[in-house]
């Protein structure tokens, strides 16, 4: 994708929107563009817990791209920043709601972080960047493309914590995606590293893949 393919509202220079594996290894927007780290951090405690705020995550982003691109020719420049944290914060309340009705004990774990999803830096960038600027199908897969980076950046933090601090995998996963998932759960033996399950150990797992992430891809990129 092309900032050629891009239609501008009325600024300069309109951002390419994001492929898929630009998001998920070169551009990611977590390990590679360093954006959305304190939920990242704070929630990848578990697999489950990180997979949670990553539906969510993703729901917004898209929900919010498209609402956003097909408003884009009525808003006047002073309301649209206005405009587009309405919307986000409007998809950010149907997460919500669904965690609430679906996936409860998961959202009691992490629903600070679901609530300000509405201040998430990497959904407010792609607004204004993309959404805000591009035909609905643009949007829609630059939403699709951003999230999913994010969500396979945060499950693998949380699987790599839960692994090294628990020694454990996918437990609790029926909380969030029923009964069936009761099963997935791996027991490795051990009791776990504490420290990797505790807030320095989420900061130390972090920085290690993002080291990873540079020698795979660089760091002498454009954001």
């Amino acid at each position: 994708m092309h900032a050629t393919d891009l239609k501008a509202s009325g600024d300069p220079a309109p951002v390419a929107a994001l492929s898929v594996a630009e998001a998920c290894g070169s551009r990611n927007p977590a390990f590679v563009q360093l954006l959305g780290l304190c939920p990242l951090l704070a929630v990848s405690g578990t697999t489950a817990n990180a997979l949670g705020l990553a539906l969510a995550t993703l729901l917004v982003l898209i929900g919010s791209n498209v609402m956003i691109s097909l408003l884009r020719g009525v808003l006047p420049a002073p309301a649209r920043l206005p405009a587009q944290m309405l919307v986000i914060a409007g998809f950010t309340t149907c997460a919500m709601l669904l965690m609430q009705a679906f996936a409860f004990d998961v959202y009691e774990r992490i629903a600070l972080f679901v609530q300000i999803i509405v201040t998430n830096c990497i959904i407010l960038a792609r607004a204004e960047q993309v959404a805000s600027r591009a035909s609905v199908g643009i949007a829609a897969r630059d939403g699709f493309a951003t999230g999913l980076g994010f969500a396979l950046a945060l499950i693998a933090l949380g699987m790599v914590r839960e692994i090294l601090g628990q020694g454990t995998l996918f437990a609790g996963m029926e909380q969030l995606l029923g009964e069936s998932a009761r099963g997935w759960a791996i027991d490795l033996g051990g009791h776990g590293l504490l420290l990797v399950g505790l807030p320095p150990g989420a900061f130390i797992t972090a920085a290690l893949l993002v080291a990873l992430a540079n020698l795979l891809f660089g760091r002498n990129q454009e954001p």
